[in-house]
């Protein structure tokens, strides 16, 4: 696309509404274009439109019309979530209407350097610490992307003084074109979200993305433990400066953990977690000697896959200029984001932790592996075709009882069964999601002991039963304090 502003007096689609939807709605109107908006939800489950309605924006709900992509359609700036397989979608595919998301409306409008973060496992923990010590650092970031805030109305707030930090999953990076961040991570690439790419190759193209218009003015900082993301480096053709993050291996340079671990997973009672008193996690600097930075014990996130996410957040504030020093208190006291392996509460000797945002059987396999044993797992979600027999070495394993509900619960419980569980659960549908999550969770209750771990960890979306899963992660927490 070009610069929004010369949008003006043109028709531009903005499909879908939602936070990002209404953002992008609002800058094009003030610029001046031909603003419509379109949801196929109905209207009184839109309460945003009679915002965008207010300014004088046409908004389109309960349908898509046929005549709403026309060949004198400029733009169409699209919901991430919405498949390109739609109708709208494929009639401006037809007429060679560009199709975007707001990320890239976003770059063109920010004054603001930016640091993308993207992965399948990882990017909101990661986001949120690089904002916390980019602020201890005194770098004035502005965070924003799929974390939460629209993109475009953090542009609008930003000035040349600030960084914005950006949370971005695959969805948003497949509909950019000129988008190019200043520092691009890509932590980690696994096998999610098939159901809206088709197959790896557009997933991983899509996040690769994060790279296409870099420059060597940039920085690209990526996983060398992770086999797709190193061979992106190596052979990907990336313009940009590498800088790299290991658990496993020591680095020329990068950030990298001295003496290294002999796998990016934990094993149970693994011995090497012992060591992590004297694991130090190291920075060097091309052609400069290593410099330790602090122990991998004094990290405020336990789990080798935070010191992992830590050691990609902490190469990205070092590449935007934060001086070592002033990062690690930072480090040290960061507690986590809420519905990522989030402590509720106990009760009955019973610890409960709510993981919404596992929404793939890898995060999910992560968080399992965070507690040493007698984990209740509480799973299911949104069908997306995967089997869940990757988790089964886990269930046998970790497992002492699964709860499962949503459109997976019999998928889960078949994996469960082979794993030889017999503490099984399959949670029909009641007559709300609410209930059906309380139900749930009470049902994982009457399985605890006290030292029993029950962990909400879906490995699924959420959007068969919740709006999102924060919404999930919200109900399962009022559903425990009522135990």
């Amino acid at each position: 696309m070009n610069h929004p502003a010369s949008y003006k007096d043109r028709r531009v689609v903005v499909l879908g509404l939602a936070k990002s939807g209404v953002s992008v709605a609002r800058v094009f109107h003030g610029l001046g274009a031909d603003v419509v908006v379109n949801d196929r939800k109905e209207r009184e489950s839109c309460p945003e439109a009679d915002e965008l309605t207010a300014l004088g924006i046409s908004v389109i709900c309960g349908y898509h019309p046929e005549d709403l992509i026309t060949s004198d359609t400029a733009l169409l700036v699209k919901n991430p979530g919405i498949p390109y397989s739609i109708d709208p979608i494929q009639r401006a595919l037809e007429l060679s209407v560009e199709v975007i998301t707001e990320v890239e409306v976003a770059y063109w409008l920010s004054p603001a350097p930016m640091i993308g973060i993207t992965g399948s496992n990882g990017k909101t923990t990661t986001t949120t610490w690089i904002g916390e010590m980019l602020e201890a650092a005194g770098m004035n970031p502005i965070v924003a992307g799929n974390i939460g805030r629209p993109l475009c109305e953090a542009a609008a707030e930003a000035s040349a003084d600030n960084w914005i930090v950006a949370e971005l999953s695959s969805f948003q990076l497949k509909g950019t074109t000129a988008f190019r961040p200043r520092i691009a991570l890509l932590l980690n690439l696994a096998e999610t979200h098939l159901d809206y790419h088709g197959d790896m190759d557009d997933y991983v193209a899509s996040k690769a993305k994060l790279f296409a218009n870099q420059t060597e003015e940039d920085i690209a900082i990526l996983n060398w433990d992770d086999s797709a993301c190193r061979q992106l480096a190596e052979h990907g053709g990336l313009q940009a400066k590498v800088i790299p993050f290991s658990l496993t291996e020591q680095l020329q340079q990068g950030v990298y953990v001295d003496p290294p671990y002999t796998s990016v997973q934990p094993e149970g009672t693994d011995s090497e977690e012992a060591d992590e008193a004297v694991r130090h996690i190291v920075w060097r600097a091309p052609s400069e000697e290593p410099v330790a930075l602090m122990t991998v014990a004094e990290l405020g996130l336990p789990g080798r896959h935070n010191t992992a996410n830590a050691m990609a957040a902490l190469a990205a504030c070092l590449a935007a200029g934060a001086a070592p020093e002033l990062l690690t208190d930072s480090l040290r006291s960061f507690q986590g984001v809420e519905h990522r392996l989030e402590f509720v509460r106990e009760a009955h000797g019973v610890k409960y932790y709510n993981d919404s945002k596992a929404t793939n059987g890898t995060a999910t396999s992560i968080a399992i592996r965070s507690f040493p044993g007698r984990v209740i797992l509480l799973a299911g979600g949104l069908d997306r075709g995967s089997d869940y027999m990757e988790l089964l070495p886990l269930f046998k394993e970790r497992l002492i009882g699964l709860v499962a509900l949503g459109e997976t619960r019999q998928k889960l419980g078949r994996v469960a069964e082979l794993a030889g569980l017999t503490r099984v659960r399959l949670v029909e549908p009641e007559e709300d999601a609410e209930s059906t999550l309380r139900e749930a969770v009470r049902q994982a209750a009457a399985m605890g002991e006290p030292g029993d771990i029950v962990l909400l960890s879906p490995a699924c979306a959420s959007w068969d039963m919740f709006k999102s899963y924060e919404q999930r992660g919200s109900m399962f927490k009022n559903s425990v304090h009522t135990l």
